[in-house]
């Protein structure tokens, strides 16, 4: 045990010798010198894991947290990985959020990237990613690095990485710049010089700002009037030069949570689909009565919407992300749209059935719009989490201002015939039956109880749920004819799905279900509804217990 002390100690008191941030060298110190073996454990038992998600963790000292010293060592691995492909002296664009210590991880990236040989350009503040993911392609540049941990808590930190497509790094580009990473010996052997990189001006702004016009149609209303959230985050000066660009009315802020502030005061979690995250919305709606609330989550790539319920401004409904999945697809198909659309394996089968009787190509791929947004001739997708992606020749990535700018030219369409949002999903319901999804959620302070639930579902699956038998179980780990491995398992039921897997970005283990119920006339749709409601909460109960959870 002493020994294990003593060594523990030791790779403590090296990363501090390595440590090129003062906050992170105080707070190791104080570990070292109080001897916090609990603490000191939980930092240094491991490194953070660079995967398709990048990096993302928890601020503070130590291998598994985020850091300078983590960041850089992520840098060079990727400036390694870059030059290996023979990019010897390609452009690598770093965007950054407004979180605690992202501009340092911004500035120490472009440094690295500069002393590997390579060329680097930051953009001038922090900006939503979407302005990022186009910056890479408008640019020409090799990869992109945007410092976000879009809508964890405050206390946490991450790191995307771009390649020069525009999209998401997907295996095996993950591992081979791992390997890199975990190849560098010493922070010493990383050059880090002071100056060389660009600091880039609005031209890149504007030129984002140009093309969000493109999502709309020429000469369509702009009539409809909303209420806006930032949530805290960098998306209200983009999203307001979008919309007045468009000729929209000006958005009502929700002034509490309009200006970046990365400690994000007014809400538990920064995202808009976690409880109480909306209040100050509604409160702020039921103040002014618009046609809609709209919400970007701390780094601007995903879209919430609320909307009215009934002629009581009192009362307001957050659409689900596959109800405005769906929207944005009716709206599209209503104008013309060509081309692919695709959606994650996790989101409404909905979309399917929009694009077959549109006579458009479809596709399913694995969550996340790394794989969204690689599918060939795509036109749209979406996934659940509330991402979209309505320009994709312009952001190959989620992006909720473009998103924002679709929805509200579809409100505003609607409000001219008197119609409102709800009244489409009436109408697709009819069209094609009622989708309704819904998720459980498990937020884990243990992770290894998600890892045991997964293995108990493998190891006994359940036959029926919710009074519904199991007609198909996948374990998606082996793949199937048209999506590569992935840790996830795929229930099919009679009117029913179900999928569980492990967030990637989050302790949590998630489960997404969904029932479809037809719908003869208008007239059914309540007690469609009533059944789908029923139906859900009994695929949770059962869900909950197979899983031992």
């Amino acid at each position: 045990m002493h020994n294990a002390q003593d060594d523990l100690l030791a790779r403590a008191r090296a990363w501090l010798t390595e440590d090129p941030d003062a906050d992170t060298r105080a707070e190791l110190a104080r570990l070292i010198d109080t001897e916090d073996l609990a603490e000191l454990t939980a930092r240094f038992s491991g490194t953070l894991q660079f995967g398709t998600a990048g990096l993302r963790g928890e601020l503070g000292a130590g291998p598994l947290r985020m850091n300078r010293s983590v960041v850089i060592r992520a840098a060079a691995g990727l400036a390694a990985y870059l030059k290996s492909q023979g990019h010897t002296d390609g452009l690598v664009v770093v965007g950054y959020d407004a979180r605690h210590k992202s501009e340092d991880f911004a500035r120490d990236t472009a440094a690295v990237m500069t002393g590997a040989g390579l060329r680097a350009a930051v953009l001038p503040r922090p900006l939503p990613t979407p302005v990022l993911a186009f910056a890479i392609r408008h640019l020409g540049a090799v990869a992109g690095v945007e410092v976000t941990a879009s809508h964890n808590p405050p206390r946490d930190n991450g790191y995307k990485v771009y390649l020069g497509d525009g999209s998401q790094i997907v295996p095996p580009a993950d591992a081979e710049i791992a390997a890199e990473i975990a190849a560098v010996r010493s922070l010493h052997d990383v050059p880090r010089p002071d100056s060389g990189w660009q600091t880039l001006g609005d031209d890149v702004l504007d030129a984002y700002l140009a093309r969000t016009d493109a999502v709309l149609a020429e000469n369509s209303p702009r009539t409809a009037r909303t209420v806006y959230t930032a949530m805290h985050g960098v998306g209200k000066d983009t999203l307001l030069a979008a919309f007045a660009r468009a000729g929209f009315p000006p958005p009502v802020l929700v002034t509490e949570q309009a200006d970046p502030d990365p400690d994000f005061p007014t809400v538990a979690f920064p995202n808009p689909e976690e409880p109480g995250a909306m209040d100050l919305a509604f409160a702020q709606a039921r103040a002014t009565a618009p046609d809609l609330i709209i919400a970007n989550d701390p780094d601007a790539d995903r879209l919430a919407v609320a909307v009215p319920v009934g002629t009581d401004t009192a009362g307001w409904r957050m659409l689900r992300g596959d109800e405005v999945g769906a929207l944005l697809a009716a709206h599209l198909v209503a104008r013309g749209a060509r081309g692919t659309f695709a959606e994650s394996i996790v989101s409404s089968s909905l979309l399917g059935r929009i694009a077959e009787k549109a006579g458009l190509p479809y596709e399913e791929t694995l969550t996340g719009f790394k794989w969204i947004a690689r599918v060939e001739n795509i036109r749209y997708g979406y996934e659940e989490a509330l991402g979209y992606c309505v320009d994709p020749e312009g952001v190959r990535d989620k992006d909720g201002i473009t998103a924002a700018l679709l929805m509200t030219e579809l409100a505003s369409v609607l409000k001219e015939r008197g119609r409102t949002l709800l009244d489409l999903l009436d109408d697709i319901a009819v069209e094609h039956g009622l989708h309704a999804t819904d998720q459980l959620s498990v937020r884990v302070a243990d992770v290894s109880l998600i890892a045991a639930a997964m293995h108990r579902l493998r190891e006994q699956p359940p036959r029926d749920l919710a009074g519904l038998p199991v007609t198909k179980a996948e374990d998606l780990t082996r793949g199937t004819e048209t999506l590569p491995p992935t840790d996830g398992l795929r229930y099919t039921l009679d009117g029913a799905r179900v999928i569980v897997r492990p967030s990637g970005t989050e302790p949590k283990l998630k489960c997404y279900l969904e029932v479809v119920v037809p719908v003869a006339a208008r007239t059914d749709l309540p007690g469609a509804r009533a059944k789908a409601t029923d139906l859900l909460a009994a695929l949770k109960r059962d869900l909950s217990r197979s899983a031992g959870i």
